[in-house]
């Protein structure tokens, strides 16, 4: 396994990230929040033959917490928001506020899970699925965006901290959060679909947010990178502050 942390200047936002095939369409939106604050870049990455499962990234994000002088807000999309949630419930006192994007009710409901499901049940190759998928995750599906999100997504399959297989696929229960919360989600989107999303009603607190975009399916916050900051930075004010810079570590790897 190896990790890195990307951050061009002191930063109180931790963005996470377990997908690195996929952090293009992170991109606009971490660009458009650093227009307004220092955001700061965690990437874990998998080599094929470690177990997968999100608990060694975990266990090595939470260690990282622990060397910076005050708590973060934490934002992650997709399995990387699911890693956010975990982190903000394991570390409260480490966490200032949790941002989720495209995660459902039922946490581990990824596209993930759905490639799994659809594997077990449509007599295809894996690579015809890829492509299905990366279809039904796009809101523009044209062939030369097509191709290339299949070959991430394969990708992803092999090198992210997937603990879903064709064998088997898992779920855990929504953790109790102490930290204010964001979520977003699409109203479009086939695997974190509005019912999907909507379960989050059942755990919000006083002061957490349940927001959803237009449109933009999957990967809303490439589509719609400035309604999504407006959202996340109108969240972070309601807080009473804008993230500001404040001391963190300087490039760091482990490997």
């Amino acid at each position: 396994m190896s990790l890195s942390l990307i951050e061009p200047r002191p930063a109180g936002v931790l963005w996470l990230s377990v997908s690195p095939s996929l952090k293009l369409f992170d991109q606009p939106l971490l660009q458009d929040l650093r227009t307004s604050c220092p955001v700061a870049h965690w990437e874990y990455h998998q080599n094929q033959d470690e177990p997968s499962g999100l608990e060694p990234a975990l266990v090595l994000l939470g260690e990282y917490l622990h060397t910076l002088p005050r708590p973060v807000h934490v934002i992650g999309h997709g399995l990387s928001g699911v890693l956010a949630l975990l982190l903000a419930a394991r570390h409260p006192e480490r966490v200032r506020s949790l941002t989720m994007l495209a995660v459902a009710g039922q946490p581990m409901a990824t596209w993930h899970a759905h490639f799994y499901v659809q594997r077990q049940l449509l007599l295809c190759s894996r690579e015809q699925l890829l492509i299905r998928t990366a279809k039904i995750l796009l809101a523009e599906q044209g062939w030369e965006r097509v191709r290339p999100l299949a070959m991430a997504l394969a990708k992803e399959l092999d090198t992210s901290p997937v603990p879903h297989s064709v064998f088997r696929v898992v779920g855990i229960p929504v953790p109790r959060v102490a930290v204010p919360m964001l979520v977003c989600g699409s109203q479009d989107d086939p695997i974190v679909d509005p019912v999907g999303l909507a379960q989050w009603q059942d755990h919000l607190k006083q002061g957490d947010h349940l927001w959803s975009c237009p449109a933009g399916r999957h990967f809303f916050h490439y589509f719609f990178p400035h309604r999504v900051a407006s959202q996340v930075l109108e969240f972070w004010r309601g807080l009473g502050e804008l993230p500001l810079a404040h001391s963190m570590n300087p490039l760091a790897s482990e490997g």
